[in-house]
């Protein structure tokens, strides 16, 4: 008698849509295309690509990355009323493959407050969202916004009328983060028992990390018949975030014993996805985070390192590689050629990158390997992220000077290039970073505030390249930069002119005020 086949549990990744709703984390469609071409390689079912009546930003990132993704379900959001459910299925129109995700609430507070919706006119509205829906795709998921907060037989009747309608997939998020794990694991395992035609959907959760307890519930959930997991790369999300889609992945695959479910997620991909959404959005990842944070796979306590070099499962549960920490096999320097060069960015999963990209990338790595002692893969990274950045852009960093010191004055002159033409400044300021953001001011002139500067180091030692973060901020618009260099200067200086670009971006299009949505 061969042996059951493990269930199957879909991986939702909501990172372009509930991700994107953090504060500061806005990404433009360039930037949500890459995340979804990863995504899709990762192996994720079905990426949620936005919202998209909230703007006009928003329809367009749906409707690009629909027409671009084919392997993976492309999903956008819609309230429970037909305005936004017909402009969702506008944007989703190009996809190989669709559905769209309609949501209302449920519980007696935000019925009450939030609505201002007797019981009856929602359950009205479930019926009537779904139905309409339907119409576009046969593919419609329907939540019940704070289902874990919605009374049992209230929710158990929305339920089954959202699948009577024709909804095959049912989520029920936990969308304040306020339920226990023995909780949530009750009320999915109520469901199941009280639905009658529970059978015919897919139950999905969504939970957040209000309580640190978002990757908990999801796995309670999982154990009590839960098929589908909504989560994000890094636990990225509105408030304290949602659960982390690398940690839902790996406690499925390291605790096979006791949850016998397995995913279509490729783990050696991990690394790279958090890396690239860490770069877009300005969020660093924490040290300590749980599969990705640098600190994850580090043993510095000597009973541990000890422990290790015996035998490494005495104190790692899951292998570095199958995240895709993999070890170099190629040691790049200074006397690298580019088809070696070439060869490690394959190894480091960018696949083929355009002969011009390749060409800028490779002479800056060749300028890093003269002036760095020694090169990590982190390093080749950084670099392909910021040149890849850089495509297209009005503004450009060309050099700079600083004076600086304990004496004063601080100065720095700078050489940009707009619009093709080299211009130069010196400007003053209160320290050599205000100095180049005052002088950018005088060649670029524009009213941007500074909301976020922020600098961390690519790698180990005092030769190490700095990424830098800025955060501007214009007329309610919200744009990250990142810039890289060996000296923290320089790469604040590119990471300013990143934010710039971006910002002049925006500016060339009119949207109207987002919305978010908490389901």
């Amino acid at each position: 008698m061969s042996a059951q086949k493990p269930r199957r549990i879909r991986i939702f990744d909501t990172t372009l849509r509930d991700g994107e709703q953090s504060p500061g984390a806005s990404m433009n469609l360039d930037e949500k295309l890459r995340i979804a071409e990863v995504l899709e390689r990762m192996g994720v079912d079905v990426i949620e690509a936005g919202f998209p009546i909230a703007s006009n930003g928003d329809f367009e990132a749906v409707r690009l990355v629909a027409s671009k993704i084919t392997e993976s379900v492309v999903c956008g959001l819609a309230r429970a009323g037909k305005r936004d459910i017909d402009r969702c299925a506008e944007a989703l129109e190009p996809a190989k493959q669709k559905r769209i995700h309609t949501f209302i609430s449920t519980s007696p507070l935000h019925m009450k407050f939030k609505l201002q919706m007797e019981p009856e006119q929602v359950y009205r509205a479930v019926i009537d969202s779904v139905t309409h829906a339907r119409k576009f795709t046969d593919d419609v998921e329907w939540s019940c916004e704070d289902g874990s907060r919605t009374e049992h037989d209230f929710l158990c009747r929305c339920v089954e009328a959202a699948i009577k309608a024709g909804a095959r997939t049912i989520n029920v998020p936990d969308t304040v983060g306020y339920a226990i794990p023995s909780e949530f694991a009750t009320l999915i395992e109520m469901l199941f028992n009280r639905v009658p035609n529970i059978d015919q959907a897919v139950i999905s959760v969504h939970c957040h990390n209000d309580l640190g307890l978002a990757v908990a519930n999801s796995l309670a959930a999982v154990q009590k018949g839960a098929g589908q997991v909504e989560c994000t790369i890094n636990g990225l999300g509105e408030r304290a975030g949602n659960a982390a889609l690398e940690e839902i992945v790996m406690a499925l695959r390291t605790r096979h014993d006791l949850m016998p479910f397995e995913t279509a997620i490729k783990t050696e991909s991990i690394m790279k996805a958090s890396r690239l959404v860490s770069a877009i959005t300005g969020f660093p990842v924490q040290p300590n985070k749980a599969i990705v944070g640098a600190n994850a796979f580090a043993h510095e306590s000597g009973i541990h390192q000890d422990g290790v070099l015996k035998h490494a499962q005495t104190y790692e549960i899951m292998t570095p590689e199958s995240v895709g920490l993999t070890r170099s096999k190629l040691v790049m320097g200074k006397h690298s050629g580019r088809h070696a060069f070439k060869e490690k960015l394959k190894e480091l999963g960018y696949g083929e990158v355009g002969d011009n990209t390749l060409q800028t990338v490779f002479a800056r790595f060749k300028d890093l390997a003269d002036k760095k002692k020694e090169l990590f893969d982190e390093d080749i990274v950084a670099l392909l992220d910021e040149t890849v950045a850089e495509t297209s852009e009005r503004i450009r960093f060309v050099a700079l000077g600083i004076q600086c010191g304990s004496k004063g004055p601080q100065q720095a002159e700078l050489t940009l290039e707009i619009d093709g033409a080299h211009k130069e400044a010196t400007a003053s300021g209160n320290g050599p970073v205000d100095a180049t953001f005052n002088a950018i001011k005088v060649l670029y002139p524009h009213e941007a505030k500074l909301q976020l500067y922020q600098v961390h180091a690519v790698t180990q030692g005092t030769d190490a390249q700095a990424e830098v973060t800025v955060r501007l901020e214009e007329n309610g618009r919200t744009v990250n930069g990142q810039g890289s260099d060996i000296d923290t200067l320089v790469a604040s200086a590119r990471a300013y002119v990143h934010a710039l670009n971006k910002l002049i971006t925006k500016r060339q299009k009119t949207a109207p005020a987002a919305l978010t949505a908490s389901a």
